[in-house]
């Protein structure tokens, strides 16, 4: 009986590495001490703010701390600094949610109604974003000075979302895009009104583009700081960006402890945030943003 061979199979070759020249070694050693001081460049930065939180005497340096929560105790309890995380949350969040309210129903008409310029007018709101902050934070100062909006809270979370909206413009267009007309049409053929359809097919669908959207709008009004420095000048009015650099450049000595305790607070909400939407953040894509 004799054996039947697969003519399929591929001969299986046996393979060596090449052994390594002193050439190879330098490369990767030097390889390697490169991505451990980029590793200690952007961990050293954390490390000292964590250390430097839960030490009773912190300093200016890195050292093993006394361990101690009186840095947060004194945040919380400073009759200032309370104050500027709640700003900073109200601007944040009202931002971001009158971003996405506009978003949604910027990029449902972009996607679902065909216009002259649609394209056109797509490209030239994305162009705003090009142009940096600087170049145009004295006019927009002016104008808000003329709408009598400077120096007041919803003004600054008006800027800030209409700052923020060609980015949310152009992701939820593209995943309105995503979502087949045909079942609105079903919805529409059962009589429901087109915010009915929207409401009931469209949202619930979208969720992966507006858990993006809310990301990024999040953590771009959460982290802007030129702004609301330029916009306010009520000091009952700051967020806590500027909170922290104030307290860092107008005392003579600075208080290491409760800065680095502030700064932990101030990572904390878009963590938070982050842990919510993250799988949002996977899912969402910008695919059929350039169609139409």
């Amino acid at each position: 009986m004799t054996a039947i061979s697969n003519p399929s199979a591929a001969p299986v070759v046996a393979t060596r590495k090449r052994p390594l020249r002193p050439v190879d070694v330098v490369q990767r050693a030097i390889g390697y001490v490169l991505l451990v001081l980029l590793v200690l460049f952007c961990l050293v930065p954390f490390a000292w703010v964590v250390l430097s939180a839960v030490d009773a005497d912190a300093g200016a340096i890195v050292k093993f701390p006394e361990f101690s929560f009186v840095n947060f105790t004194r945040f919380f309890s400073d009759p200032g600094t309370p104050l500027l995380l709640v700003n900073s949350l109200v601007i944040a969040i009202s931002s971001t949610a009158l971003n996405l309210a506009l978003g949604i129903a910027g990029g449902y008409a972009l996607s679902r109604f065909a216009f002259r310029g649609r394209r056109f007018f797509m490209f030239a709101i994305l162009l705003i974003r090009v142009v940096p902050a600087p170049a145009t934070i004295v006019a927009l100062y002016l104008i808000m000075v003329n709408l009598q909006l400077a120096n007041t809270l919803h003004g600054l979370i008006l800027v800030q979302a209409v700052s923020g909206l060609p980015v949310t413009l152009w992701l939820m267009k593209g995943t309105v895009d995503a979502v087949p007309v045909e079942l609105e049409e079903a919805a529409w053929t059962d009589g429901s009104t087109r915010l009915g359809a929207i409401r009931r097919i469209v949202l619930p669908v979208i969720g992966p583009g507006l858990g993006a959207a809310a990301m990024l709008q999040f953590m771009g009004s959460w982290g802007d700081f030129l702004t609301p420095l330029v916009l306010l000048q009520n000091q009952d009015l700051y967020p806590l960006a500027i909170g922290l650099f104030r307290a860092f450049t107008e005392r003579n000595i600075v208080d290491w402890g409760l800065l680095a305790a502030s700064g932990i607070v101030y990572v904390l909400p878009p963590a938070i945030l982050y842990l919510f939407v993250r799988k949002h953040l996977l899912k969402s894509s910008l695919g059929g943003a350039l169609k139409g």
